[in-house]
């Protein structure tokens, strides 16, 4: 397995991987080819995935607030799980973050996602559940 940055030519390799992995995705919004160009143009180390044989199988988005350090978007091939694929590209996420002066690195999981909920466990995150997230949107698919 290889991790490396990703490139915007691997926009269609990453909306297949996310569809495949069942992670909901905005394509007219936040995740659209223009919003995700912009992203990796402004952060292009925040853009990770994990490649066996030249075949993504796993991608993470990470973003910083300027204080916290925030993993996104992180998803496996379901054929490809349960072989450390995840964990990997954490811990390369994590690098990423620490490189820009971060420190606490932050994931938002919904309460029925149970496996990442244990494989951030695993990776030393700690469960916080007095906490309660408000967003508000312009739109649904931003």
């Amino acid at each position: 397995m290889e991790i490396r940055r990703l490139r915007f030519e691997d926009y269609p390799k990453l909306v297949e991987l996310w569809s495949k992995a069942g992670l909901p995705f905005k394509p007219k919004g936040r995740d659209s080819p223009q919003a995700i160009a912009k992203q990796m143009e402004e952060n292009p180390d925040f853009f990770m995935g994990a490649f066996e044989n030249g075949r993504l199988i796993g991608a993470i988005i990470t973003s910083s607030d300027g204080r916290k350090g925030w993993i996104n978007r992180l998803a496996v091939d379901p054929e490809y799980r349960r072989r450390g694929v995840a964990r990997a590209l954490i811990a390369e996420a994590e690098k990423a973050l620490r490189q820009k002066g971060l420190k606490v690195f932050c994931a938002l999981i919904e309460d029925s996602n149970k496996a990442s909920k244990e494989l951030f466990k695993k990776c030393g995150y700690v469960e916080h559940r007095d906490i309660i997230y408000f967003s508000k949107r312009e739109s649904h698919e931003v």
